[in-house]
Formats: structure tokens, sequence, C-alpha cells
């Protein structure tokens, strides 16, 4: 439970500092390396992000967070809550951000989320960061397409109880006529994806909101894109 309690609180950390980074603009990949070549912390787990997800981390906090309220200890209860906290607050900014780069609304846009599974080469979608961002974005009367390799299945069967969501195999058919895409999960072949093509079935202005930095924003830029990243 320590342990992942440990890195689950280093995935929060750096997004922590990816806030502060947007803000005053700064960039978390610089400070996150800097950070890392300090032996005493070393460069695991300082990738920011839309937050950790899987079957271990939140499951792992909550349970310390429980041993330390059985224990009396309500002050280390309330710090590795903010642990939770945190990862909440990293994907309900994904989206306060996503409001603010659409002329503050969201009401009727589409968006294409890209990448549904934690992470990348599994369709595991347990606690996945996408799961909340989907259904804050339902919320706000986005229309939503959903396209992942692996994690659709899962996906449908996560977001049954939420009306008016597309699932596409394609990334292409997702995209079409989208206001933004959203990319959730780093998928290998997505920095391999014809932008391009993508930018020219999309509408105008056409947003792409990194939430791993594993596009070449320049790239996006040069065609025409409007790019945001976390932490940049």
């Amino acid at each position: 439970l320590a342990a992942n309690a440990f890195l689950a609180q280093r995935v929060s950390s750096i997004n922590a500092i990816a806030g502060l980074c947007e803000a005053t603009g700064a960039d978390v990949d610089e400070v996150a390396r800097v950070i890392g070549a300090d032996k005493r912390i070393g460069p695991k787990f300082l990738k920011a992000g839309p937050g950790f997800g899987g079957s271990c981390f939140k499951k792992d906090v909550l349970n310390l967070v429980y041993l330390c309220e059985s224990f009396g200890l309500h002050t280390a209860a309330e710090y590795w809550m903010g642990v939770i906290k945190m990862n909440d607050h990293q994907q309900e900014r994904i989206v306060s951000r996503l409001f603010r780069a659409m002329f503050n609304t969201l009401a009727n846009k589409k968006i294409a989320m890209f990448g549904f599974a934690f992470k990348a080469d599994t369709g595991d979608t347990r606690e996945t960061p996408a799961g909340y961002v989907a259904r804050l974005l339902v919320e706000e009367h986005v229309r939503l397409a959903i396209s992942d390799p692996k994690a659709l299945a899962n996906a449908k069967l996560d977001l049954a109880d939420v009306e008016g969501v597309a699932y596409e195999d394609d990334p292409y058919a997702a995209a079409k006529d989208a206001d933004a895409v959203l990319l959730m999960t780093d998928w290998k072949a997505y920095p391999q994806l014809d932008w391009r093509r993508i930018y020219d079935s999309m509408r105008k202005p056409a947003l792409v909101f990194d939430t791993r930095n594993c596009l070449d924003a320049d790239m996006l830029r040069g065609i025409g894109f409007k790019v945001l990243n976390v932490g940049k």
C-alpha cells in the first residue's frame, strides 16, 4: 500500500507542478528532467498528464486513508486523500482548459477523444482518467466520439449509462467534423497519424489537446491546429 501510494503521490506532485508551469510559462518536461536528475528523487513517475488510473493506485491510496483514519491519524489520512483530490482536479482542469480554449462553451461541440485505456498497450479502462473526463464532457453537452485501438469494448461498458457517445475504431472517422481532438492515451500510433488529413476533416478553428505531450506540437501548429499541452 505504501509503495503504490508513494508512486501515486509522485504523479499528483508533478501534475500540481504542471498547473504552475502553465500559469508561469514554464515547461513541465524541463522541470521534471531537472528534478529527476537529482539522485535523491530519480526520474521515474514524473511524467505530467491526465492523472493516474488502473486498478491499484486509487484503491491502495484509499486503503491507506482508511487505515490512517482507523488509527486516529486524521492528518495523515487527509494528506493521502490529497493525492486522490489532486488526481481528480487534474482531470477537471482538462475540461476547464478545453472550455476556455473553445470560447467558453462546449455545448454542441464535437470532441474526438483519442484513447480511453488508462495507459497505452492495454485495453484496461479501470479508473481510467478518460472515463471521468468523458462524463464531465457529456455533462457539458459535448458530442463525444471515442476512439481507441483496444479499449472500445470496455469503454462502451464503462459508459453504458451515458447517452449520445459515439465509438469509432477509426480515429479519422472520430475526428471528422470535430471541433477538437482530445488525446488521452499515448498510443504509439497516434503520432504517426496523418494529422493534415485530420485537420482538413475538422471544423475550424481546429484544436488538439495533447494531455500526454506525445505529439509534435510545432508540426501541428504548422498545419494550422491550435495546440494545448499539459504543463506547457
